[in-house]
């Protein structure tokens, strides 16, 4: 289970010219992390009852770290522009680019064939109905793939005696996924439009930071390369990404 969060607080410390604000999180855990989220705030979870002093000290030593990624994820801004829903707008599934081609007929549909997005409305294809349609066609997709994505993802984990976690899919504002305190993994629906690596990607984090237990780093030690590529294509795919973090 994730640590109970006791406090927060905000914060800054200074490293040359440039400040670092913070929010302070006291826990029940025994180290500290920092994270960076792609909003440019900076978390900081500490073992409850540690000394400020220490944890700025700890701040300032993973400075250079911390101004690296905030200016990593500047470079993605502006976001994509939203999306109109109209003939020949393209839409993103599983990393890839389609075309919209939108249609009236008896009843509604939705088709992924040969480079296009075939939508048929029963009524007149107006962006409100083909948005509404092609999100219904993202989340029976979602469900599949990302089902598909927790047990490829979790026959790392095979042997450890713990349970896999629990699935739950939603449209998310800023984030991909998330971990309840109960260990339900939560995933972005708009996940769907990353590539499959990308989906896993985000899948091994969470169930990395439910036990600590890191894999996936293990892999991608000597391949940074490989681990930014990653998190760039979920940055292109046009919406947020969750935190790059680092225990202390």
């Amino acid at each position: 289970m994730m640590e109970a969060l006791i406090h927060n607080n905000k914060h800054s410390v200074v490293y040359g010219r440039k400040t670092i604000d913070f929010s302070l999180l006291y826990c029940d855990r025994k180290t500290m992390e920092i994270a960076v989220h792609p909003d440019s705030t900076v978390i900081v979870k500490a073992p409850a009852q540690s000394d400020i002093t220490l944890i700025e000290k700890k701040i300032i030593k993973r400075a250079r770290w911390i101004l690296r990624q905030l200016n990593y994820f500047k470079q993605f801004n502006p976001k994509t522009p939203d999306r109109c829903y109209v003939n020949g707008e393209t839409h993103l599934y599983l990393g890839k680019q389609y075309r919209l081609k939108l249609a009236e007929g008896t009843e509604n549909s939705v088709k992924l064939s040969r480079g296009f997005f075939h939508i048929t409305c029963r009524n007149e294809p107006t962006p409100s109905a083909t948005k509404k349609l092609l999100n219904q066609w993202y989340s029976e997709k979602a469900q599949l793939q990302f089902a598909e994505s927790m047990d490829r993802c979790w026959q790392k984990f095979n042997g450890l005696g713990i349970d896999q976690p629990k699935l739950s899919i939603k449209r998310m504002q800023k984030r991909w996924g998330s971990l309840s305190d109960k260990g339900t993994v939560t995933l972005n629906t708009d996940l769907i439009r990353a590539p499959k690596e990308c989906i896993d990607y985000v899948v091994m984090f969470w169930f990395s930071v439910n036990w600590r237990i890191r894999p996936f780093e293990l892999e991608l030690k000597n391949g940074e390369i490989h681990h930014a590529q990653t998190a760039k294509k979920l940055h292109l795919t046009g919406e947020g990404f969750h935190h790059q973090a680092t225990p202390c």
